[in-house]
């Protein structure tokens, strides 16, 4: 069961996931550190008096720095870190706006698009969300050797797996087959070889959360 042979099988469809949330790269733009002096003093509340202070600086030179009338030095550099209790990089980065997408996405029983192999199949869920950080699914495992896969299943990413119903045998190729039963759970690095059979009478079920970034 590898990617190449078998294109249905769960590493295409965490390809295809990673591919949907792809975005362009964007280009980078020069960062103006008056600015950002200017928008770090004014976070805490501070005066030019107040931050020229802290930093150990002439009130006018940090007026020049914040208007961008002069380059300042390293050690000015690091008199205003020491000053705002950052470090220099961070005089250089960027603050990450916060920002909450309120994004979620519900899938009823059964109503997951389904993918099924000769071994598996596999109910996707949350599947109108685009860009996802984790893949979840839930599969039916109709295995019941190691024999039936083409080889290891194996993939970039972490994986955790839930026992929804019946009884399970975890092979992995560096571990010692594990059997596991409803309410058990393992997560694992999932470029290790890895196959689910069932050992009970029934097809067993499982959750699948896959890591896509």
């Amino acid at each position: 069961m590898t990617e190449e042979r078998n294109p249905e099988t769960v590493p295409s469809l965490i390809r295809l996931a990673r591919e949907s949330g792809e975005t362009p790269i964007e280009e980078a733009r020069p960062l103006d550190l008056g600015a950002r002096v200017r928008d770090l003093r004014k976070e805490r509340g501070w005066t030019l008096e107040q931050a020229a202070t802290h930093a150990g600086l002439a009130r006018s030179t940090l007026s020049k720095i914040e208007n961008g009338q002069m380059s300042p030095t390293y050690e000015a550099l690091k008199k205003l870190a020491v000053g705002l209790d950052i470090s220099v990089p961070q005089l250089f980065t960027e603050p990450r706006k916060a920002q909450i997408s309120g994004r979620m996405a519900v899938t009823k029983t059964g109503e997951g698009a389904a993918h099924p192999t000769a071994t598996y199949e596999h109910e996707m869920l949350a599947g109108a969300l685009t860009k996802k950080s984790m893949l979840p699914y839930r599969a039916t495992i109709r295995a019941r050797s190691f024999e039936e896969f083409d080889g290891w299943v194996r993939h970039d990413g972490e994986e955790f797996l839930y026992v929804l119903t019946g009884v399970i045998k975890l092979i992995t190729e560096f571990y010692e087959p594990v059997e596991m039963r409803r309410g058990d759970s393992a997560y694992y690095d999932a470029s290790m070889g890895h196959n689910v059979i069932s050992v009970s009478p029934e097809d067993a079920t499982i959750l699948w959360v896959t890591s896509l970034t």
